[in-house]
Formats: structure tokens, sequence, C-alpha cells
């Protein structure tokens, strides 16, 4: 899993860089968990990406936006169970 707190350039760029190899098949989809909702949804607009046709609408199911450790690890225990 990959957990992503709020942050700045380097923090985006890993992040960017991390979903783009998710998205483009170079890496196995993992768990991609943004901590902190209200922060992420007012720094960047991922909808709006899809909208404008920079990201396809089902590049925003690579990432989940949490707000707990608890509502990260059911995450996480979704993805791996069989």
């Amino acid at each position: 899993a990959i957990a992503v707190f709020p942050g700045g350039f380097g923090t985006m760029d890993e992040m960017f860089e991390t979903l783009t190899l998710i998205q483009t098949q170079r890496m196995a989809p993992v768990p991609f968990l943004l901590f902190g909702k209200k922060f992420w949804t007012s720094v960047i607009n991922f909808k709006e990406l899809a909208n404008q046709g920079t990201i396809s609408p089902d590049d925003t199911d690579l990432f989940h936006f949490v707000d707990t450790a608890s509502e990260g690890w059911d995450i996480i225990r979704q993805h791996y169970t069989i």
C-alpha cells in the first residue's frame, strides 16, 4: 500500500509519478491512500482533470481518500481479500 499525506511539490511529484506507473501498468495496482480528503480535494481537482480529458475518468479509481488509519486499513484489507 502507498499512503500519501498532505505536502508540497516533492510529495506531489512522487504521488503523480507513482500514479502514472500504476496508470500505465508499469507497476501493479496497490491500495493508494490519500490522507486528508479536504486537503487533496481543495488543492487538486481530480474530477476536473477527468472532465478536461487530461486523465481518464477511470483514473480516479486508482486512489482513495481517507481521513483515518482505520479507513485506510479497511481499504488495504479489501484489496488483499481473495
